[in-house]
């Protein structure tokens, strides 16, 4: 009797695969269930049969070449046990594929969303933590639409603008909660690691709607890494012909009800000056970070997580001489950024049923710098929060997100700068509908209301009222738009390229109550093209338009910061195209940028914004054993701030990594062509004890090789 009910207890799935577009079956197509280790390959017909599978609950995921994959739970036994279920795949598009996002809190797939979004996969991130383990400034600068402009000659310290516009008006998220802003924004690209990411998100264009004041270009998010299945120890050594060094850890575990991650860096780079260049082009640093987060899952109803950071940095950059301690009459100017950071992040889920919840979350973030200079001091702490409860609800039809945050932000500089002190609360509701209209047709709306109460005064545009609209149109099974729009503001704020340039020394307090909001108005339209091209290659074309107008943009007018009399105009378009051909991928990428400053009734181009920029990259890979890429990058003339015009230039990077089981090796090398501003003329007027900086357009750190290895000590 018990050998006949263990007979009777064993199932037996089918499927059979084929192509969503063509109908065509998947010969060879995968199917594997983790859970007990069992795999089954498709026949000549694309079907699939796997037996000997207990009672339960079991995902079953299916794999094609080229294809997205398929990944679904079912029950055994199945209600129709003899019912052959059909599985369709749709062609593979890369980080455009069957990916799914944060961004916009309803954590659905990329393709259903009407707002369009970009996502950079876990694979890219992995390619990029071996070009640049310490920060995320190549990971953004590779982008397309998104331009990093260096804030400092000597230290390194950039920021990043989306679609020509300041980067004031962009929004650095992690896991959903701002990041670093204000006056910790400037040296957040250099204090970033892609080890423990495992996903980056855009979006270009208005997003105010969704995160508020500061989203006037865009956003982007950086989703952290969780614990899965299989425990991870990842271990990377690197080292630089720039004097530089990187060691990092990643560990991961996940047990029952509770689960952990914890990363933690060193990142040191010595005074770095290329042919014997009088200033550095990389400051001395030495940076130490640790990021312990502790994941709870109480039922099925109820998870969370709570996460710690803590960096601490010194970065000394300037005069060579000085730098490296022989000081002379004539040596003398430096910068020196010592910084510490500690945030904490608390994420809690309760799910009500299947297709309702209620997220919190909250940050709260302490930021510490000391800005000294020949001759100048600048001291400043920050104290700022975040957090936010709100519903989401996913229908099949409709799905609905709706809640309210608080954001505080409090900044606090030591005498005698202690009156560029600022304070800002702000007090936010949204609400958002995705609505499927039909199989061609989804439309998104959504709602915001805020209001801030800046201190000493309170200016007269405090409440704002934030509307969105994006639409989703699937014109073939190839062929796809969005377009959307919305309103979006930005508190008046001390805080941006201009301030870091001059490094705080002659800027004037701001007159908040005398001081206008920023307001925008944000159009933008794509097309999307994606087709397999035979069984084992895919095309993917992505053509975006975008226009956003600023009104009254704060700018720098004898030290002190007024409203413009006018507004700020950028528009142009994107275009990416992405071939995979096996193991082989080519991407190539252009933008097109042009803004314009309309202020009393004159039209002027806005300084250190190139036109026109392009990107080519190669990879070949073998999944698992090795990858080989190439890239270049073109960045074209653009206006500077003393009415001259930089230069267009190229740049060239090869990467060669192998990887088995547990380690990999890497050989990485930049800009090859070793183009340098300083080969091109001095970047500073005055003299070597008092120098004045010339805006700075391109590279100063010439030729840069790197190489490591990584160790995976665990791996999945």
């Amino acid at each position: 009797m018990l050998l006949s009910f263990g007979i009777m207890a064993q199932n037996t799935f089918k499927a059979k695969v084929i192509n969503d577009q063509t109908k065509v079956p998947l010969k060879g197509a995968t199917a594997f269930i983790p859970d007990l280790k069992i795999a089954a390959i498709a026949d000549t017909s694309g079907l699939i049969t796997i037996n000997n599978i207990p009672n339960g609950r079991f995902e079953i995921g299916i794999t094609y070449i080229g294809f997205a994959k398929s990944e679904k739970v079912y029950s055994f036994p199945l209600q129709h046990p003899d019912e052959i279920i059909e599985v369709s795949l749709g062609a593979s598009t890369g980080e455009l594929a069957e990916v799914t996002v944060q961004t916009t809190r309803t954590n659905q797939n990329l393709r259903d969303i009407p707002t369009r979004i970009e996502a950079l996969p876990l694979e890219e991130l992995d390619e990029k933590s071996t070009m640049r383990p310490g920060d995320i400034k190549m990971l953004l600068g590779e982008t397309t639409g998104i331009h990093v402009q260096q804030t400092s000659a000597v230290s390194s310290t950039a920021s990043f603008r989306i679609q020509g516009l300041d980067s004031r008006y962009t929004q650095l998220l992690q896991d959903g909660m701002p990041l670093y802003s204000g006056f910790s924004g400037n040296l957040s690209l250099l204090q970033i690691s892609p080890l423990d990411l495992r996903q980056a998100e855009f979006i270009k264009g208005s997003a105010s709607t969704l995160y508020g004041g500061g989203a006037i270009a865009g956003l982007v998010n950086l989703i952290s890494k969780v614990p899965e299945k299989e425990p991870e120890l990842t271990l990377l050594l690197n080292g630089t012909s720039a004097k530089g060094a990187d060691a990092s850890v990643f560990y991961s575990q996940k047990w029952q009800h509770i689960g952990t991650t914890i990363f933690g860096s060193y990142n040191y780079n010595g005074a770095f000056a290329p042919s014997n260049t009088a200033f550095t082009a990389i400051p001395q640093t030495n940076r130490f970070a640790i990021n312990p987060k502790v994941f709870l899952y109480m039922d099925d109803h109820n998870s969370g997580w709570f996460g710690v950071n803590t960096t601490y940095e010194n970065r000394l950059g300037g005069d060579v001489q000085v730098v490296e301690g022989q000081a002379d009459n004539i040596h003398q100017y430096f910068e020196r950024n010592k910084t510490f950071r500690f945030s904490t992040k608390l994420s809690f889920t309760h799910k009500i049923d299947e297709e309702s919840r209620i997220n919190f979350k909250n940050t709260i973030g302490y930021f510490d710098r000391d800005l000294g200079e020949q001759g100048f001091n600048f001291k400043g702490k920050q104290l700022s929060s975040f957090s936010e409860v709100n519903y989401v609800r996913n229908g099949e039809k409709a799905s609905w997100v709706a809640g309210a945050n608080l954001i505080t932000d409090h900044f606090t500089a030591e005498p005698p700068q202690n009156s560029l002190n600022y304070n800002l609360t702000t007090l936010g509701a949204f609400v958002q509908n995705t609505y499927k209209a039909t199989n061609w047709f989804s439309l998104e709306t959504g709602l915001r209301l805020d209001n801030n109460a800046p201190a000493p005064a309170k200016p007269s545009s405090g409440l704002f009222f934030l509307p969105r609209v994006n639409a989703l149109f699937r014109i073939t099974d190839h062929l796809t738009s969005r377009l959307g729009g919305g309103l979006g503001y930005k508190m008046p704020t001390l805080f941006n390229d201009e301030s870091e340039q001059d490094g705080y020394q002659h800027i004037q307090p701001l007159n908040i109550g005398n001081t206008q909001a920023e307001q925008s108005y944000g159009l933008n339209g794509d097309l999307n093209y994606r087709s397999t091209l035979g069984d084992k290659a895919f095309i993917n074309i992505n053509q975006l338009f975008f226009s956003t107008r600023v009104d009254s943009p704060l700018i720098l007018q004898n030290n002190s910061f007024v409203n413009a009399p006018g507004y700020l105009h950028t528009q142009g378009a994107e275009t990416n195209i992405k071939l995979v051909m096996d193991e082989l991928v080519f991407y190539l990428g252009y933008t097109y940028t042009d803004t314009k400053q309309h202020f009393n009734g004159q039209s002027s181009s806005q300084p250190l914004t190139p036109k026109n920029q392009l990107s080519f990259d190669a990879t070949y890979e073998i999944e698992g054993s090795f990858r080989f890429g190439a890239e270049s990058f073109y960045t074209g003339p653009q206006l500077l701030s003393d009415g001259a015009t930089g230069k267009g230039y190229v740049t060239f990077g090869l990467l060669v990594q192998k990887m088995w089981k547990h380690f990999d090796i890497f050989v990485n090398a930049e800009n090859l062509t070793d183009q340098r501003q300083t080969k091109w003329g001095s970047i500073y007027t005055g003299s070597l004890t008092n120098p004045h900086f010339k805006d700075i357009y391109a590279p100063l750190d010439g030729v840069v090789v790197n190489m490591g290895i990584r160790i995976k000590i665990l791996n999945k």
